[in-house]
């Protein structure tokens, strides 16, 4: 089958070629010459690396950043999505800590990082648990692609779409949004020790999430991670 070079292909490419560890090559068995890269792989490689100092930086670790990559390659390959802009929401880490980032794939630049709850039957500060059955107040993982805007109970919010069946299949019928909630902030933090919870939506502090929304609507990829076997069956290596 024929392979679709896609921006997140290529840039995936990119990162695995520059995070893959020293070979010894064999002298009596030189390794192939791979295939040339397309001519804008000149362009994004720089951008990958940039990336990688941000992960660094910000604590988005390199393979988090990878698997996002991945997902953000299938969704575009898929044609849902031909937004250069990428959400990555790690849930392994603690609600305390900002695990929200808005990367900019063809810049290589993070345009957010924000604190972000998790669904109150997902666990305490510490994600855990995770479901898309409607009631189950859980958070879902896998690729999800945004959709319009609408005013809720909670202000300005974002409708999600996703795209791994049984991991977030159900997230429009759900309800599962991207909002503003009010006990998403560092006072809550102090307060409690961690954020307070939603009923599964990925929910932010309400003096972001209208610019947060803003910079995402429209077709643009939200990739929420914690490590678990049935998110890595959907992107295969």
């Amino acid at each position: 089958m024929k392979r679709i070079l896609t921006r997140a292909t290529v840039a995936l490419a990119a990162l695995m070629t520059i995070t893959a560890a020293p070979r010894v090559r064999a002298a009596a068995r030189p390794e192939p010459v791979p295939p040339a890269a397309p001519a804008h792989a000149d362009s994004i490689v720089p951008a990958i690396v940039a990336l990688q100092a941000i992960a660094a930086d910000s604590g988005l670790r390199p393979a988090v950043l990878e698997l996002a990559l991945r997902a953000h390659a299938r969704a575009e390959s898929a044609g849902r999505t031909a937004s250069p802009i990428m959400t990555v929401i790690d849930y392994s880490l603690p609600s305390r800590e900002r695990r929200l980032w808005v990367l900019d794939l063809a810049q290589g630049t993070v345009l957010a990082h924000e604190l972000v709850a998790h669904g109150k039957a997902t666990g305490g500060d510490t994600a855990t648990t995770f479901s898309d059955r409607e009631g189950s107040n859980q958070s879902s993982l896998g690729t999800f692609v945004t959709g319009p805007t609408y005013q809720g109970k909670h202000g300005l919010s974002l409708r999600l779409e996703g795209l791994d069946g049984r991991l977030n299949a159900h997230a429009e019928a759900r309800g599962i949004v991207v909002h503003g909630a009010d006990y998403v902030n560092d006072a809550i933090v102090a307060q409690l020790g961690r954020l307070g919870r939603s009923q599964g939506c990925p929910a932010l502090n309400p003096a972001v999430a209208p610019r947060i929304i803003d910079l995402i609507k429209g077709g643009t990829v939200v990739f929420s991670y914690f490590p678990s076997p049935a998110l890595a069956a959907t992107l295969p290596a």
